[in-house]
């Protein structure tokens, strides 16, 4: 089963990145993976994104869809 992650990312200055990124994972691990091995993101900051994605919104998909990043607003 996988499901849908609504994850509100905060990353402190120097780097000052900040959106929601929404993206499709089996697992709070290969949604970790896909947003560490993203190049839109500092890897300064990789310690940062787990505690986000484990209080982020989850919702279970009904059919299987490829994991990956769906959309992402960072400014």
């Amino acid at each position: 089963m996988k499901y849908l992650y609504i994850v509100d990312l905060w990353i402190p200055y120097p780097a000052a990145d900040t959106g929601l990124v929404t993206l499709i994972a089996e697992s709070d691990t290969e949604a970790f993976e896909i947003l560490a091995n993203s190049e839109e993101f500092d890897s300064t900051y990789t310690n940062l994104i787990m505690p986000k994605i484990m209080t982020s919104q989850k919702f279970a998909l009904v059919d299987d869809y490829q994991s990956g990043i769906v959309e992402a607003l960072v400014v």
